[in-house]
């Protein structure tokens, strides 16, 4: 079936560009072109911190789980050669660092007329992850304070979900100035610089010490996991959405927990979700212009790059809002 230029991961820390054999179809299937590919939080930490991975799993495109293309062959039915697609796979199947993927037609969602330019739709992957998280426990934000830890592109989509459902106030934080920049386009009302600010101290200064009715930690780090929780009022609400970036136990300080009487949620999923319809929703505000993606499309850089792509994700140098492949 040939070959396909792809991104491979190599060694921890280090992804290579490979050119590789296509993978046969199964019954079932879709041969994807890949046009675009983005890399989440999540990649990070599986590719450089080892978080979820075994080297049995490094085929090339791996772990990619944020793609669009067109589909060049098919072996499922209600998908023929040329339609769009976005590319949703779980996990251990992802292979979106492919320019030829193989992937199971369940983990497609196909792109109708009228589309929005398709880079743009990309950004529906991880939107609807969010969306997802949303639904599956439904907050009153409406007159509320909520605090976002970190604004890349899952913490700038839970900054405008929040907004949008009516949030007073929304306090979000990070270290990088450009991503703080651009979180209030996504509706943040105050910016917090954790390089130079003790964000704890800043969300009780402006709740007048009593705290944020709800916190979302969209970073998954051990430290900014810890803080959320100091972060919340009596009675607040916590959602911890980021993966973390250790494979070892996060601890928590669950007397702190216990005496601000605290309720926490973690869910993933939006990949097994009947009929995919989290990604659904987020296509449909992109496409409706509900909300304008076009900042996440900072940096795209093309396959054989990807090692360099990677660590411009990490550091976040040069203005990185979100880092995506190109073939």
């Amino acid at each position: 079936m040939g070959t396909t230029r792809a991104g491979q991961l190599v060694e921890p820390g280090r992804m290579a560009f490979v050119e590789a054999p296509v993978e046969p179809l199964r019954d079932g299937d879709l041969l994807v072109r890949s046009r675009y590919a983005s890399i989440c939080g999540s990649d990070l930490h599986i590719v450089n911190h080892g978080v979820e991975t075994e080297p049995d799993q490094w085929v090339p495109g791996y772990p990619g789980h944020e793609g669009v293309g067109e589909v060049a062959e098919s072996r499922a039915a209600g998908f023929a050669p040329g339609d769009q697609v976005l590319v949703v796979p779980q996990v251990p199947e992802a292979r979106c660092f492919a320019e030829y993927q193989r992937v199971r037609a369940t983990s497609v969602v196909k792109l109708e007329a009228p589309l929005a330019p398709i880079e743009q739709l990309l950004m529906a992957q991880q939107l609807g992850t969010v969306v997802y998280a949303a639904r599956q426990h439904p907050w009153d934000v409406a007159g509320r304070t909520v605090a976002v830890i970190g604004q890349g592109s899952a913490g700038l989509f839970w900054t405008w979900s929040v907004k949008r459902a009516g949030a007073a106030r929304v306090i979000v934080a990070d270290r990088s100035p450009s991503r703080l920049a651009a979180s209030a386009g996504f509706g943040a009302d105050t910016m917090v610089d954790a390089r130079t600010a003790d964000l704890t101290e800043a969300v009780m200064d402006l709740t007048s010490g009593e705290g944020a009715d709800v916190v979302v930690e969209a970073v998954g780090r051990r430290e900014t996991l810890l803080q959320s929780i100091r972060l919340c009022r009596l009675g607040g609400q916590l959602c911890w959405f980021g993966l973390p970036d250790t494979n070892d136990v996060v601890p928590i300080d669950f007397r702190v927990f216990f005496r601000r009487k605290l309720t926490a949620f973690s869910t993933y999923g939006a990949q097994n979700e009947p009929g995919l319809v989290s990604f659904r929703v987020a296509l449909q505000h992109i496409r409706r212009g509900e909300i304008d993606v076009r900042p996440l499309l900072s940096h795209v850089v093309p396959v054989e790059e990807i090692d360099h792509a990677f660590r411009l994700a990490d550091t976040c140098e040069n203005g990185v809002l979100k880092v995506s492949i190109s073939f």
